[in-house]
């Protein structure tokens, strides 16, 4: 058995007009949003991903299908909190996580401790166990062209003891 194990996610969502702009559990002011079958919290949505993956327990869309009623328009920490128990029941409990937004707009370094506090409390977890980190494409591809943002994330897993959080 392992005692660590990692993950890894990737998730994209198109942006567009007049739709709330959820981001790391936390709402960004912005003119455009991310669309999706949730709330499209594409940091939430890999950082669900990364952690199932190092759990070896598939991926978001396997969980929460986007054609579950359901889960329409759900706030995506609560699916977070879903996953952190499928991993917590599969023995294992969060080491830490890293992840990268790729956006060219708004900027998003401002909003970063916000989000770690967020999420955190929401993880039950220390904010020094969370590292965010934001970028552009310079202008490049979709991200650039402000179409769409994208993120990824991994996520180290240590299996439980019983003194283990």
């Amino acid at each position: 058995m392992n005692d660590f194990r990692i993950g890894f996610g990737y998730d994209v969502h198109q942006l567009r007009e007049e739709v709330d702009f959820w981001l790391g559990g936390i709402k960004i002011p912005h003119h455009s949003g991310a669309v999706g079958h949730s709330d499209a919290d594409v940091l939430i949505h890999v950082m669900c991903d990364a952690l199932l993956g190092a759990a070896n327990l598939r991926d978001i869309g396997y969980h929460f299908s986007d054609q579950d009623p359901q889960y329409k328009g759900i706030d995506s920490k609560i699916l977070l909190k879903e996953v952190l128990a499928l991993v917590e029941k599969s023995g294992y409990a969060l080491g830490n996580l890293d992840a990268t937004i790729c956006l060219q707009r708004p900027k998003i370094n401002p909003f970063i401790p916000a989000m770690k506090e967020c999420l955190a409390k929401v993880m039950q977890v220390e904010e020094s166990q969370l590292s965010i980190k934001a970028t552009t494409t310079e202008t490049l591809g979709f991200v650039g062209r402000q179409e769409g943002v994208s993120a990824y994330c991994v996520a180290l897993i240590h299996r439980k003891t019983p003194s283990s959080p």
